[in-house]
């Protein structure tokens, strides 16, 4: 790498300067990993020299450390009421969805363009399923129709499975073949039925346990240091990932799995652990792909320019497409939100990981599929990324953007006693439509409205302040009391008209 001196200047600079250009960049729709990638080409060996960096055991080890991170928090953020809305659709894309794409690509590499078979098949499946680390960095910018957005999600925290047991077959197909392997050849189908199976069916399991177990112990521990809710947070999160690899499940779903359970209980300092794990997803993301910029070089890109392009268009404009539509038959699916699906399936650290694949087997030319891997996962941010907000519009899918409350509250307390919590419930759509007044509000006895914020004013709660739309309400009150006050409040808005 370089001088360990260095590297304590080297990368705060690289960090600084990926913040930097992502603030002057946002308002363009460049999306933060694109540009932490692009710095980190810039600061690898082809371009300043700065960081010659070529560990691809490195690279992939802490690929999936970010991604464990990356996706508990997915899961976090997700919604029970939209989870359940999407499972059917998205399990199926995650799976026979990633089959038919990792097909059709191969078809049309190996039979209309006459490349080698090994070289298609590897390519076709390593490239077959979209990336969480890109997915949920780029989308959630984006203001779309919630089930639309949380199916794309699911879809790309759950097709790990598939698409990691489709590389090591087609992996193991190919190293024997070549004599690199050892077991001559053979494929044992059955074995890799039941390898997925157990994947797919433990790794939700052994998250909803964890998540279970770790929304539990939140509610059971009084400490003197808030701080030790971030460090059980990310033991959680580690734990869930190791012993789903133990048992050979699926890590990475159990994860994702474990972020969504937590993510819909209550317990306690749950805002705090909350704006960790953003923040945490945040470091994990920016690092992620400022490392995988690192890693390779430019000037091999050049050679494979061609085939990677070829690649990006077809499985972008063709096979991703197929696979959609032919994954949502007769789910009554609308003809536009499949378009959308199809155009969002962004390729980023997944593939790139798996692209090492071949590196690890021995494999002849797995110089070359990393590479054009990489070509297509830098094409895919820069055409898929960049333009998602546009093809939203375009197809009127987008939805008025919501602003982030400006304001926020934490509240801390040692009782063991206590059920209190802080929460904010979020006025319905649209903008500036007529809610209920203060007093008409029937709120449970011991809940305390502390503040109402409206775009950047804060609103002193007295019984004649009115409620409109996208105003954010907070309350101090019990836990079991939230439902019931967010049912109160968002009732009051029934049949209110625009106000003006």
């Amino acid at each position: 790498m370089f001088d360990t001196n260095l590297f304590y200047l080297i990368i705060p600079v690289i960090l600084c300067l990926v913040i930097i250009l992502a603030v002057f960049l946002d308002h363009l729709g460049v999306p933060v990993i694109l540009v932490s990638m692009c710095v980190g080409i810039v600061f690898g060996s082809d371009v300043l020299g700065l960081w010659d960096f070529d560990n691809f055991d490195f690279t992939t080890g802490f690929a999936n450390l970010a991604l464990v991170f990356i996706l508990f928090y997915g899961g976090f953020a997700t919604k029970k009421e939209n989870f359940k809305l999407v499972a059917l659709p998205s399990s199926g894309l995650a799976t026979y969805g990633v089959i038919l794409t990792a097909i059709f690509s191969f078809a049309c590499m190996y039979f209309l363009l006459g490349w080698d078979q090994n070289l298609s098949m590897l390519l076709a499946v390593i490239i077959s399923s979209t990336d969480a680390a890109a997915t949920f960095s780029i989308l959630r910018r984006q203001s779309l129709d919630k089930k639309l957005q949380s199916l794309i999600e699911v879809e790309s925290a759950a097709n790990d499975p598939m698409a990691i047991l489709l590389t090591m077959l087609a992996c193991d197909f190919v190293a024997n073949a070549a004599g690199v392997g050892a077991n001559g050849g053979e494929v044992h189908w059955l074995l890799f039925l039941i390898t997925f199976s157990w994947k797919f069916t433990m790794g939700p399991a052994i998250g909803y346990g964890m998540g279970r177990l770790a929304a539990w112990i939140f509610n059971r521990l009084t400490p003197e240091d808030n701080g030790y809710y971030y460090v059980f947070y990310i033991s959680i999160a580690l734990a869930t990932y190791g012993i789903s690899e133990l048992l050979n499940a699926s890590g990475m779903l159990a994860v994702f799995i474990a972020g969504l359970t937590l993510g819909n209980l209550k317990f306690a300092h749950k805002n705090g652990v909350s704006h960790f794990s953003t923040s945490v997803s945040t470091i994990a993301n920016v690092c992620l792909f400022v490392i995988m910029g690192v890693l390779i070089h430019p000037l091999q890109l050049i050679d494979v320019a061609v085939k990677g392009a070829f690649v990006f268009l077809f499985i972008t404009l063709v096979a991703r497409p197929l696979a959609v539509f032919l994954g949502t038959l007769g789910m009554k699916m609308p003809f536009k939100d499949k378009v959308f699906i199809s155009w969002a399936g962004l390729r980023g650290s997944v593939p790139i990981v798996l692209a090492t694949y071949p590196m690890a087997y021995g494999i002849p030319g797995a110089l070359e599929i990393f590479n054009i891997v990489f070509f297509v996962v830098l094409l895919s941010f820069i055409v898929q990324g960049s333009t998602l907000a546009f093809a939203a519009r375009l197809l009127k899918l987008s939805m008025p953007s919501r602003p982030s409350s400006l304001y926020s509250l934490e509240f801390f307390t040692k009782s063991k006693e206590t059920s209190l919590e802080i929460f904010t419930v979020e006025m319905p759509d649209p903008k500036d439509c007529e809610g209920p007044l203060i007093r008409e509000l029937k709120l449970p006895q011991n809940a305390l409205i502390l503040m109402i914020t409206r775009g950047t004013e804060v609103l002193p709660p007295r019984g004649d302040t009115r409620l409109l739309g996208w105003d954010s309400v907070t309350f101090l009150a019990h836990a079991h009391d939230e439902n019931e006050i967010s049912e109160t409040l968002l009732s009051g808005f029934s049949g209110n008209s625009k106000v003006g």
